[in-house]
This record gives C-alpha cells, sequence and structure tokens, in this order.
C-alpha cells in the first residue's frame, strides 16, 4: 500500500489494529504509549512523533518500507 500522508497511514493502523482485535486501550497497555497518542495517530495528526509510530507499526507486526518513487521493489 502506498502511504501520500499521515490519514493514509492512520488509517491502515487502524484497520490492522483492528484486524488483529485490538483495542487501542490494548495497544496503550502493550506498548506504552497513551491512548490519546494512538487515536491521533490513527486519525492522521501531522505532528505524532516518528519513533512512537514505528512502535506501534512494530507491535502490530508490520513493516515500513521506504522506497524511490517509480520503482517497484515488490
Amino acid at each position: 500500500m502506498k502511504i501520500s500522508d499521515m490519514s493514509s497511514f492512520g488509517r491502515e493502523i487502524k484497520h490492522r489494529r483492528k484486524e488483529l482485535g485490538y483495542t487501542q486501550a490494548y495497544v496503550s497497555e502493550c506498548s506504552g504509549l497513551s491512548a490519546s497518542f494512538l487515536s491521533n495517530l490513527e486519525n492522521g495528526k501531522e505532528t505524532v512523533e516518528m519513533g512512537k509510530a514505528l512502535k506501534v507499526v512494530q507491535l502490530l507486526g508490520m513493516d515500513l518500507i521506504i522506497s524511490i518513487r517509480g520503482e517497484n521493489d515488490e
């Protein structure tokens, strides 16, 4: 999935969390991050901290891959 903004990033995080059957409270407890941070992340807030966002990505069993635009690595 191509992520072009924080809204699409947040939607993917939320989709995966729900796919796993996790609540924001559960992810908050497991990650040590606040539920308000998770809400901000899932709602596409532009100012979320990248390090914390990556922690959530890893917790949800996802990978974040950066590629050069136009190249198809998959």
